[in-house]
């Protein structure tokens, strides 16, 4: 009479056996807590003609119902955010890349949105602005920006879209350079976390 051991079982006997340590893919990483909600800066005073006071005010709002700061304020991504830094680009990055299957993502920084010429938006023009927030299209319209929600806007109207706008226009210029995309296979020189949301595959 045979004995039927399940194939499971005989695997576990042999790695114990050999003494194996079970593969963790976290082992690398720490559990961080990002900050959600965040009020956005207030417009600088006399950045904007006293007759635009109830469409800045409305941008104000929809940046920060639609959660722009979590992203764009530096410290967000790990749960402390710098208020001084608000939607002035991370210099902590967004892993868009398998992190199961790769130890060295693909990262997108997220970037600077306040207007400094040099490292913001403050040379952008209206319509670039709106494609990036409604369509996810970077600034030379060359492709999708990874991890930008773009989806989640793309049915916000002209006039909310210009309300934002408006209100990135009249906040008050930071300068900070955020670090540059890294390619999946590149070794990132800077910290990142891991937003992604994976399926198992069904039983074959």
């Amino acid at each position: 009479m045979k004995i039927a051991i399940p194939v499971v079982l005989v695997s576990f006997l042999l790695a114990a056996c050999a003494g194996e340590a079970r593969y963790n893919p976290l082992a690398d990483y720490d559990e961080v807590g990002a900050t959600t909600i965040l009020d956005a800066p207030r417009p600088a005073p006399g950045s904007y003609a006293p007759e635009h006071r109830f469409v800045v005010s409305r941008g104000k709002y929809l940046v920060e119902l639609l959660g722009c700061g979590a992203c764009h304020t530096d410290g967000a991504l790990e749960g402390a955010p710098n208020p001084d830094m608000a939607l002035a680009g991370s210099h902590i990055g967004i892993a868009y890349s398998n992190p199961l299957g790769d130890d060295r993502p693909g990262i997108v920084y997220p970037p600077n949105i306040t207007p400094d010429v040099e490292t913001g938006i403050g040379d952008w023009s209206d319509q670039q602005i709106s494609d990036a927030l409604r369509a996810g299209i970077g600034r030379h319209g060359q492709r999708r920006i990874a991890v930008m929600p773009w989806q989640g806007y793309a049915k916000l109207d002209d006039e909310d879209t210009a309300a934002i706008v408006s209100y990135l226009r009249s906040i008050e210029p930071v300068h900070h350079r955020v670090p540059g995309e890294v390619a999946p296979g590149q070794k990132a020189k800077a910290p990142f976390v891991y937003l992604g949301i994976y399926r198992s595959r069904q039983a074959e």
